[in-house]
């Protein structure tokens, strides 16, 4: 991804994007949780895309030059963190758990971001806290760097409904299962079910976000039904897409 702006404080603010709007490439001195209340954010870097709904956060490590797509109509809230402070010791992003409690920290540190009274501090104090106990979840997309293989994903983005094998989706792209098979674990990190189960689970938190029913979204997204779709989604996110809406 291409740099295109450097801010040397990261803020700590509420932001509203239009459905469909974005925060060009940009990075920041400081560490960044970036927390969508409504919406579905997208948060992608040179090495993928990572995608949180409103039980989710990102975060976003000092340096790491960055960009945001809103799904829906967006409430962004951002805290920034000093670069000396790393309560969670990573150094790449990732995708969070918010429960209840930590869900509110954040709210009530975008509400009043200025000020450095005893009050703040000892807030700032319990989120840190709550950030070092939340699980990390899998909600990473990966970008492959291997020819064969961003040939492929670009076939699957378009169409991630797309049932084909990956035998037969290596014949269109030139390449063998067991070739690409290798290729989806050295590069990505993952199996291709899982890369392709992770992009479907991706697009159906946008398509949610946009309105779409859900039934529409297990078809589009290639499951062979809605309550095998929403199985997955459960099991991915808690709990399930009507839930996720209605949230």
């Amino acid at each position: 991804m291409q740099e295109t702006r450097h801010q040397p404080t990261a803020p700590t603010r509420t932001r509203w994007i239009a459905p469909g709007g974005a925060v060009e490439a940009h990075r920041h001195d400081d560490h960044q949780i970036v927390y969508a209340a409504r919406g579905v954010v997208a948060v992608t870097t040179g090495a993928g895309t990572w995608v949180a709904p409103a039980n989710r956060a990102v975060w976003i490590p000092a340096g790491t030059v960055h960009a945001h797509q809103a799904h829906g109509g967006l409430e962004l809230h951002l805290v920034g963190l000093p670069a000396a402070h790393n309560p969670l010791g990573l150094h790449e992003p990732a995708v969070l758990t918010v429960g209840p409690l930590l869900r509110e920290l954040i709210l009530a540190t975008t509400r009043s971001p200025d000020g450095d009274d005893p009050a703040r501090e000892r807030l700032r104090a319990v989120l840190l806290d709550q950030l070092s106990a939340s699980p990390q979840q899998p909600v990473h997309l990966p970008a492959p760097t291997a020819p064969a293989l961003r040939a492929l994903c670009a076939l699957l983005h378009a169409d991630p409904g797309d049932p084909r094998t990956l035998a037969e989706l290596g014949r269109e792209v030139g390449a063998s299962d067991r070739t690409l098979s290798r290729l989806f674990r050295a590069d990505l990190g993952m199996t291709f079910p899982q890369w392709r189960t992770q992009l479907r689970l991706y697009r159906a938190l946008v398509l949610l976000a946009e309105g779409v029913p859900v039934t529409a979204v297990a078809h589009t997204c290639g499951w062979s039904s809605a309550s095998t779709f929403i199985d997955v989604f459960r099991r991915a996110y808690g709990h399930t897409p009507g839930a996720h809406r209605a949230g």
